[in-house]
């Protein structure tokens, strides 16, 4: 990209993101972390660049740019094309149940289709009554943990993860939505350091398959990979949450737990348990509900396969 040329060339917001739009479908980069379209990711980046609002009025797209701006435009277009970065990565902002979060490459980008369940107070999946302690396992940004606080703002909430890195990122989102007296943070290899019970346990944990992870567009490079691998057909860490969710619910608890793709292999190794896969209206799938009740004979079945 001959930044040079172009900035002597292009000079008006809308210049820009029409030269984004085009820049980026010719490069043929991946959408899915946040936008689905090439005109979405160009105006982010331009936003984020000049410091404007998202509701900006639409006759500041004519408005001129200085040298300064047009370049700093033109190196986020450049990395987003070259080193094929994510947007929010770029940004350090992603949007989770209407909500903005803090990320850097310390975390997953916020995409679970989870959201939808938090903004219906998870129900009608959720039978007890008003859930006084929720734990977010494996929570990255602490996004869904976060997105529960407000959804339930007098139950106590527990974000968990192994990745002290991800814990600081965590750390720093509670203290943006001033949830210091509500959540809380534990380093914790899965259930390994928690102190149960809790009404809702929702885990995001690492899931992808060594075949799937393979063919992942480079974008998703930039991701943590101990948040999306998980062993050869991408159960190892579900399982051992299926194993041990039971002694962590209440008795009329329950387990949200999201696997992608490696749902198909979980129910390939135990075809007689009948899953609660849940549909959601925007998309997404392979995220599964499931009772205390449930959990503990899924263990028992668990403990009859030699080999998983």
């Amino acid at each position: 990209m001959n930044q040079d040329k172009i900035v002597d060339e292009l000079f008006t917001l809308r210049d820009y993101l029409r030269f984004g739009l085009s820049c980026f479908r010719k490069a043929g980069i991946f959408y899915g972390h946040g936008t689905d379209n090439a005109w979405d990711e160009a105006l982010a980046l331009i936003i984020h660049a000049l410091h404007l609002p998202m509701d900006m009025d639409k006759e500041v797209l004519d408005a001129r740019l200085t040298r300064d701006e047009r370049l700093a435009v033109l190196d986020l277009f450049a990395q987003r094309i070259e080193k094929r970065v994510p947007v929010p990565y770029l940004t350090q902002q992603a949007w989770f149940c209407g909500l903005e979060f803090f990320v850097d490459e310390r975390v997953l980008i916020p995409r679970s289709p989870i959201n939808e369940m938090i903004q219906a107070g998870f129900k009608p999946w959720y039978q007890g009554d008003y859930p006084e302690r929720i734990l977010d396992l494996c929570t990255g940004s602490g996004c869904i943990g976060i997105a529960c606080a407000y959804a339930f703002d007098e139950a106590d909430i527990v974000l968990a993860d192994l990745s002290n890195e991800a814990l600081e990122v965590a750390a720093k989102n509670i203290e943006k939505h001033d949830l210091q007296d509500q959540v809380q943070t534990c380093q914790s290899d899965l259930f390994a350091d928690i102190e149960g019970p809790f009404d809702l346990i929702v885990s995001n944990p690492p899931y992808v398959d060594v075949e799937d992870f393979s063919l992942m567009p480079d974008e998703y490079q930039h991701e943590p990979d101990m948040a999306l691998v998980s062993g050869q057909l991408g159960l190892q860490h579900p399982l051992q949450i299926l194993q041990q969710g039971k002694d962590y619910l209440t008795d009329d608890g329950i387990l949200v737990l999201e696997l992608g793709n490696s749902g198909r292999h979980l129910e390939a190794l135990l075809p007689d348990v009948d899953f609660n896969w849940v549909e959601f209206d925007g998309g997404g799938h392979g995220v599964l509900v499931i009772s205390k009740v449930e959990l503990e004979m899924i263990d028992e079945q668990l403990q009859s396969v030699s080999s998983f």
